[in-house]
C-alpha cells in the first residue's frame, strides 16, 4: 500500500523555552513512532534516518529531532543531562498529543535508548519502548573521555574539557553534569517501567562503545521485554541498517496490533507473544 508522505520541519518549545528542531515524517496516519538520538549526535545519524524510511514505508508517522545543544536545536551541549533530555522528549510527546497523534513508540539509540527508558519509567504513558545499544553501566566508559582520575580531577579544579586530537575543546564537564551521569541509576529506572510497557533492547554483539552485556543486564530488570543481540553489528550497525530496521519495525507492529486487539477484546485474555530469541 502506497502512502501520502509529507515531510515537514517542526520546531517544539521545551520547558527552558529552547526550541527544538525535527522533522515529521506524516503518512496520513495518527500513529506516531518519536526517534530520539545519542550522545553528541544527531536526528541526521544514519540509523534514524533508516528507522524512518521503514516506518513510513509501514504505514506509521515519525518524528525525529534533537535534543537541546545538539544539532539544529537550541540550547548549550551539556554532558550528562539525561534527565533534561528526557523532558525534552516529554515536551515532544505533549506537543504532538496537541495536535491529535497517538505516540505509539518511542525509540533511542545509544544514549537516547536510556531516555526513553527513563521516559517510559517517569511517565508512564507510552506502551512500546524501544531501546538500541543503550548503556546499563552509566558508571562505565567515561574514562575514555575524561581521563584516568576524572573524578579526582573534576572535584579539584570544578570541571573537565574534552578535547579533539587537535587540542580544541569540544565540550567542558562540570561536576554537576558528572553527577548526573553517576547518580543515574539504571536498574531502579528499569524495575519502575510499567508491566503493560512492552520494551525491546537491541545490541549488536561487535560494539566497541558500549559492551553487548550491558543488553542482558535490561533483560533482567524489565519485567515486559524483548531482547535481540545482531551478530557482528557494532555501535552504529554500520552493516547491518536493514536487519535493525526490520526488527524495530516488526516488534512495533506486533506490540501495537496486540494493543488493539486487547482494546477491543471483552471476552477473554489476549495470550502475550513469546519474546525474541536472542542470539547473544
Amino acid at each position: 500500500m502506497q502512502y501520502e508522505n509529507h515531510k515537514r520541519r517542526v520546531k517544539v518549545r521545551n520547558y527552558q523555552a529552547e526550541n527544538l528542531v525535527g522533522i515529521l515524517h506524516d503518512v496520513s496516519s495518527k500513529n506516531l513512532v518519536i526517534v530520539c538520538h545519542g550522545f553528541q549526535s544527531s536526528k541526521e545519524r544514519i540509523p534514524m534516518v533508516n528507522l524512518f524510511a521503514a516506518l513510513e514505508k509501514d504505514g506509521f508517522s515519525a518524528f525525529r529531532f534533537d535534543f537541546a545543544g545538539n544539532g539544529e536545536s537550541e540550547g548549550a551541549f551539556q554532558y550528562g543531562n539525561y534527565h533534561r533530555e528526557v523532558e525534552d522528549l516529554r515536551a515532544v510527546v505533549q506537543h504532538f498529543r496537541k495536535e491529535k497523534y497517538v505516540i505509539t513508540a518511542v525509540v533511542g539509540h545509544s544514549k537516547g535508548g536510556n531516555v526513553v527508558l527513563m521516559y517510559a519509567s517517569k511517565y508512564k504513558d507510552v506502551h512500546i519502548v524501544v531501546n538500541i545499544s543503550g548503556r546499563f553501566n552509566l558508571a562505565r566508559g567515561m574514562e575514555s573521555r575524561l581521563g584516568q582520575n576524572f573524578i579526582q580531577r573534576i572535584k579539584q579544579d570544578g570541571f573537565i574539557d574534552v578535547k579533539n586530537k587537535r587540542g580544541k575543546v569540544v565540550y567542558r564537564v562540570t561536576e554537576e553534569s558528572l553527577m548526573d551521569r553517576l547518580f543515574t541509576i539504571t536498574h531502579l529506572i528499569c524495575l519502575s517501567i510499567p508491566q503493560d510497557c512492552r520494551v525491546l533492547t537491541v545490541h549488536g554483539s561487535m560494539d566497541e562503545t558500549v559492551p553487548a552485556e550491558d543488553a542482558l543486564e535490561f533483560a533482567k530488570f524489565i519485567s515486559n521485554h524483548a531482547l535481540h543481540i545482531i551478530e557482528g553489528a557494532d555501535h552504529e550497525y554500520s552493516c547491518h541498517q536493514d536487519e535493525l530496521a526490520c526488527l524495530v519495525l516488526e516488534f512495533i507492529k506486533v506490540s501495537h496490533d496486540k494493543r488493539e486487539d486487547k482494546s477491543k477484546q471483552t471476552q477473554f485474555d489476549i495470550v502475550d507473544d513469546k519474546p525474541i530469541r536472542s542470539r547473544f
